[in-house]
């Protein structure tokens, strides 16, 4: 039986930085589901404004964000800029794409290849 890559790592550029002031940037993203998508257009923020979307989408999809114990909404909404579009980024790869390769060519030899995108922000 063929398996696939459901869930996928990730370092933040910058990094999200709690109440405490502990940095946290290596994370666990998933592929979203139906669900994931269809659930947050009920939502009052995202029909008051829909580019609140992303952030619930995000806030579903990321399981895993250094030591927090959970990742709501809040989290997301305290992200750095370059970081939300970072996994604003991430989130469309994946789950537009279906999978995690890049083709990539030798520059030396010409030799056509892929290679697995790691979403590292360092």
């Amino acid at each position: 039986m063929e398996s696939f890559q459901t869930e996928f790592n990730f370092i933040l550029p910058m990094g999200y930085v709690d109440k405490e002031g502990t940095l946290h940037k290596e994370g666990t993203m998933r592929l979203a589901t139906a669900g994931d998508e269809i659930i947050p257009l009920k939502d009052p923020r995202v029909q008051q404004n829909p580019g609140y979307l992303s952030v619930i989408l995000l806030s579903r999809v990321v399981t895993k964000l250094g030591g927090l114990d959970i990742i709501n909404t809040k989290v997301i909404e305290d992200l750095f800029a370059a970081d939300f579009a970072y996994l604003q980024q991430m989130y469309n790869r994946f789950n537009q794409t279906g999978h995690s390769q890049i083709n990539a060519t030798c520059p030396k030899c010409n030799h056509t290849f892929e290679v697995e995108d790691e979403f590292s922000g360092e």
